[in-house]
C-alpha cells in the first residue's frame, strides 16, 4: 500500500470547529508540519474534507528517508520551502499554479525544499 504525505499549508485563527478538529486527527496543528499515512480511504476523507488548507501526495521511499531528521513525536515539523510555494500562492490548488491540493509524486520536490 502506498504511503501520502500531508502538509498543512495555511493557518488560521478563524477556522471552523470541525476543520480544526480534522487537521488535529491529522497531527496537523501548525503550518509546514507534515504527517505521513497508509492510503486508505478513511484519511482520504479527512483529507478532502481539508482540502482548502493542505496539500498531499504520493510520497517516495527516499524523500520518507531523508525526512526521518526532522521528526518529532507523531508529525514531522518543516521549515517554510526554499525559493517559496507556487507562483499564484497559498490560495490557489496545485493545478492552477498554486500550492493546495492534490500534488500527486510533486510532494516529493516540495518536502526536499522543506527539510
Amino acid at each position: 500500500m502506498t504511503k501520502i504525505a500531508v502538509i498543512r499549508i495555511r493557518g488560521l485563527t478563524k477556522l471552523r470547529r470541525d476543520f480544526t478538529d480534522t487537521l488535529t486527527m491529522l497531527n496537523l496543528c501548525q503550518k509546514n508540519n507534515c504527517a505521513v499515512f497508509e492510503n486508505t480511504s478513511d484519511i482520504m476523507g479527512m483529507i478532502k474534507k481539508v482540502k482548502d488548507f493542505v496539500t498531499w501526495g504520493e510520497i517516495s521511499d527516499d524523500t520518507l528517508k531523508l525526512m526521518e531528521k526532522r521528526k518529532k513525536d507523531k508529525f514531522y515539523a518543516l521549515h517554510p520551502p526554499v525559493k517559496g510555494f507556487e507562483k499564484k500562492g497559498i490560495k490557489m490548488p496545485f493545478s492552477k499554479g498554486g500550492a493546495l491540493g492534490y500534488r500527486g509524486d510533486k510532494i516529493n520536490d516540495l518536502l526536499k525544499r522543506m527539510v
